[in-house]
């Protein structure tokens, strides 16, 4: 990812998103006592940083993203001795659903699902792409990339799960079509498989063999639903190997035979 030089942005909007990437040492310092007319979205890459806001100081690091609201007085630099690589972007609020944006002055999540992390520094790159080259529509897609990103905060700050379990949940998303073994998603996401098993449980409701079925009998539903493809090709695109079980659950999760779910939908055509 290409570097920029820190400028001295003036806190204004544009009414268009700003974006940039700077890996600074601990002379790096930005005080804005007036605060910024437009939003402030930082994603931290490594090293260390610290925000100052409503009176308190706090650390940011790898994976943290931070949110500063408009007319926030802050500052925000890279503390002594350290290095501070970090991703960033202004934007105007009025571009966004107000219910992706936090109310609190200044807000910190710490993003510990390395999917997630993922996705987030992909979308980053894609703003920085897209506000560098300014190309057709280049200004809607940086506002798209962003509410990815927003849209990924509020579902981590939503669901509740504990993030090994959402890892999971994505694990067993990617691997739908594939035998899946607990062990191998233990290892993943660095438990022991009884200790995964009980967990997800908890935060869940379901087994991880429940809850991949009924990812996989969604997914199937949709198929017939939307699709040409047969209650046999469907079964098989899910990853079930066994007509009879995916019959089996299918009418657990949907209360009807595939066939059944089919007519129905064909009746409403």
């Amino acid at each position: 990812m290409e570097l920029d030089s820190p400028s001295n942005y003036s806190g204004f909007a544009y009414r268009m998103v700003i974006a940039g990437h700077y890996h600074e040492s601990d002379t790096y310092s930005i005080v804005r006592p007036d605060g910024m007319s437009d939003w402030l979205i930082t994603y931290t890459l490594g090293g260390e940083g610290y925000f100052e806001a409503d009176g308190c100081e706090q650390r940011v690091m790898a994976g943290d993203v931070t949110l500063l609201k408009p007319g926030t007085p802050h500052r925000y630099s890279t503390p002594k001795g350290k290095n501070w690589n970090f991703v960033w972007a202004h934007f105007t609020g009025g571009f966004m659903d107000t219910s992706l944006l936090p109310l609190d002055a200044l807000t910190i999540r710490q993003i510990e699902q390395q999917a997630v992390r993922d996705r987030i520094y992909n979308a980053f790159l894609r703003i920085l792409s897209d506000s560098r080259e300014q190309g057709a529509y280049w200004h809607e897609l940086c506002l798209g990339a962003l509410r990815e990103v927003l849209m990924l905060l509020a579902k981590q700050h939503t669901s509740g799960f504990d993030p090994r379990i959402e890892e999971t949940l994505y694990l067993l998303a990617q691997r739908m079509q594939e035998s899946v073994r607990v062990e191998e998603l233990a290892r993943s996401v660095g438990l022991s498989a009884s200790r995964l098993s009980h967990l997800f449980k908890e935060n869940t409701g379901e087994s991880i063999v429940e809850a991949l079925n009924r990812m996989r009998i969604k997914q199937a539903a949709l198929l017939l639903a939307h699709t040409n493809r047969n209650a046999t090709e469907a079964a098989h695109d899910v990853g079930f190997q066994n007509y009879n079980h995916f019959t089996r659950q299918f009418r657990k999760y949907i209360g009807l035979t595939p066939s059944e779910f089919s007519q129905s939908v064909r009746a409403k055509e």
